[in-house]
């Protein structure tokens, strides 16, 4: 029988992508660390090293192309310090290191543990063509300046994917944005839907912030994500929707999100997005069929998936969200953007309807069929559910592929 591993979770957010992998780890009988930031507030089981990070935002004027590389180095030294003490004080030393690059952690974790393999989480890998960059006129318009910014922006994670015996990257589309040179150290498997949480109810009820109680099968538009921003469509979702409710005055639409800015830039006067873009269509929109419930616990997204009757999804070229795969499973009849990562998952016609991301026409049109004619789409709503089931999505089968790839890599071996 095989030793068990010593392994060591790295993420300023953790659990983050391994909220299911690491007390899966320790299930299997492995010793598990995780190295995470001080200003992280997440609870978690495993047991956790914190670091504090407090290094100043890096002068563009005195960095220029280089910033994005001096903040990242800046707290991968920070995490290294930490590692360092993990190994000095506490004695472990870990087999293997599984880390996401997208701040740099991970680029000194060689340094503090030679003898440990390194796994990298390949999230992403910015570039100026056919990605996020460049993608809507409206916010990144194309020019050489914005593209070698872009490029520059790579320098940590190229760097972090040069030092590493691994990656793991959750769809094939984000696996494809790294340079050829490092794709053969990719695996793609995904994070992982837990399909019995998320599943139809007929019988699901959710209860708005004002009391309203919303049950399957009732008129219900939802569109979800992590903050409501341009990266994610929110602003074609609101020129959409006074057609919407228009046509189907019935309908109630609920929008999950915060105000701040989780991809691209922040507005320039100050404002949050949500309000821009709300402020643009106001006249047009009966605000009391609208409702915005900001951020809101786990089961109370889960029972507004079961409620829904169309969900919208959009995104620019970039990360796909959870929320598309966790609505496929819940069997919503999904309206998602046709961009590079939601053609991964949805089929046009067979689990789902893509609309352009840019024609607001479109999308109203999309949105109020859906709505009306629920009975056209029964179809698509259990295929969605299937994907997720039998796609390579679902958790049962995602994480003992990952937990397994794990274990092969820690022991010295790729596939």
């Amino acid at each position: 029988m095989a030793r068990p591993l010593n392994l060591l979770f790295v993420h300023q957010n953790f659990p983050g992508q391994f909220l299911h992998l690491a007390p899966e780890m320790i299930r299997r009988g492995h010793r598990v660390v995780a190295l995470t930031d001080q200003a992280n507030k997440r609870q978690t089981s495993v047991p956790t090293l914190r670091y504090r990070h407090e290094a100043p935002r890096a002068d563009p004027n005195a960095c220029r192309l280089g910033r994005t590389y001096t903040e990242m180095t800046d707290r991968a030294v920070t995490v290294g310090r930490a590692a360092a003490t993990l190994r000095k004080q506490h004695g472990f030393v870990p087999d293997l290191i599984f880390g996401h690059s997208g701040w740099g952690e991970t680029l000194f974790l060689k340094e503090v543990f030679p003898e440990a393999k390194l796994m990298i989480y390949a999230e992403f890998y910015y570039g100026a063509t056919g990605r996020d960059v460049g993608f809507d006129p409206e916010f990144s318009p194309r020019s050489l300046d914005q593209a070698m910014i872009t490029e520059a922006r790579n320098a940590h994670l190229g760097l972090s994917m040069l030092q590493a015996d691994a990656a793991l990257s959750p769809t094939h589309w984000q696996a494809s944005t790294f340079p050829p040179a490092l794709k053969p150290l990719i695996e793609v498997i995904f994070d992982g839907v837990d399909t019995a949480t998320n599943r139809p109810d007929p019988n699901a009820t959710h209860t708005l912030p004002n009391g309203l109680t919303l049950r399957a099968g009732d008129e219900v538009l939802t569109f979800i994500n992590r903050n409501l921003e341009p990266y994610r469509g929110y602003h074609i979702f609101m020129r959409a929707l006074p057609a919407v409710l228009a046509a189907r005055p019935q309908a109630q639409v609920v929008l999950i999100g915060g105000d701040d800015v989780s991809y691209g830039a922040k507005p320039k006067d100050g404002r949050s997005w949500k309000d821009i873009f709300l402020d643009e269509v106001r006249l047009g929109l009966d605000l009391s069929r609208v409702h915005f419930t900001g951020r809101v616990p786990y089961a109370q997204f889960v029972s507004l998936m079961q409620v829904s009757r169309v969900h919208a999804y959009l995104t620019y070229p970039f990360v796909l969200s959870w929320s598309l795969l966790e609505a496929m499973a819940s069997g919503c009849a999904i309206v998602g953007s046709d961009t590079a990562p939601v053609r991964e998952l949805i089929r046009h016609g067979e689990n789902g309807r893509l609309v352009d991301f840019f024609d607001v026409q479109g999308w109203s049109d999309a949105l109020i069929e859906g709505l009306a004619h629920p009975e056209r789409f029964a179809a698509q709503r259990a295929a969605a559910r299937q994907t997720i089931l039998t796609g390579g999505y679902d958790l049962t089968e995602c994480l003992p592929r990952t937990a397994d790839y794990v274990e092969r890599v820690a022991r010295g071996a790729r596939a």
